[in-house]
């Protein structure tokens, strides 16, 4: 099933990834970490393998969404990305309330001209980031997780739909429902999590080789996390 999905969308994926590159919340903040950039095969092999557990979770223990990159805007993290990701700008009235404006969801091609139809979904959800060695985190390195707008990959405007059919899965459960999207959003993943110094289980491990093949075009850009 995995390679019947990943296979003929790999010509697109250069294009796409370089496209979330150069999101405009996507700065990298000065004396940050050197950017790291690799094919999508030679990421993989960054990042480590290991079992997974899930014990002692709470989303209450990723503060978010907090006060944003611009602590004069009056907008949270949420509305800086809906902001930032906008292909037509919303208007902005008080308390950061947000009307109009246009997004277009890459999971799955829709056109949205609602904001609260949009949903700002975490790469690597605060579940699986847990999962994954956020549990061993301090309280402040989590919020910075959940908040984190230095990385186009971490933080997306997609529909609220795709987003909650995702919920905390990883790519061996759930892919988005536009194939042209797969070999962009499993670069993007595998960014994240290598950003964010985070494993894979087998099976993640595994789909994530699988794609790698199909999307053999794709490059990984990450920036090591402070």
């Amino acid at each position: 099933m995995i390679i019947n999905m990943a296979r003929g969308v790999a010509a697109l994926s250069l294009a796409l990834v370089s496209l979330a590159a150069t999101s405009a919340h996507a700065a990298q903040a000065p004396g940050a970490a050197p950017a790291e950039v690799a094919n999508l095969a030679d990421a993989l092999t960054r990042l480590p393998v290991a079992d997974e557990s899930r014990a002692g979770y709470e989303r209450t223990k990723f503060k978010h969404w907090n006060a944003g990159l611009d602590l004069r805007d009056g907008c949270n993290t949420r509305a800086e990305v809906l902001l930032a990701e906008a292909a037509e700008s919303p208007t902005v009235a008080a308390g950061c309330k947000l009307a109009g404006g246009e997004w277009l969801s890459y999971y799955d091609g829709q056109e949205v001209t609602d904001p609260t139809k949009i949903d700002i979904d975490h790469m690597v959800p605060l579940a699986e980031a847990w999962d994954s060695g956020a549990s061993a985190w301090t309280a402040t390195r989590r919020e910075a997780y959940a908040n984190d707008q230095d990385a186009a990959a971490s933080l997306v405007a997609v529909t609220a739909r795709s987003n909650r059919s995702k919920s905390d899965q990883d790519p061996g459960e759930w892919m988005p429902p536009l194939p042209d999207a797969h070999c962009r959003y499993v670069g993007e993943w595998v960014a994240t999590k290598l950003r964010w110094g985070l494993a894979a289980d087998q099976r993640e491990a595994e789909a994530l080789a699988v794609y790698a093949e199909a999307c053999e075009t794709t490059v990984v850009h990450y920036t090591p996390a402070p």
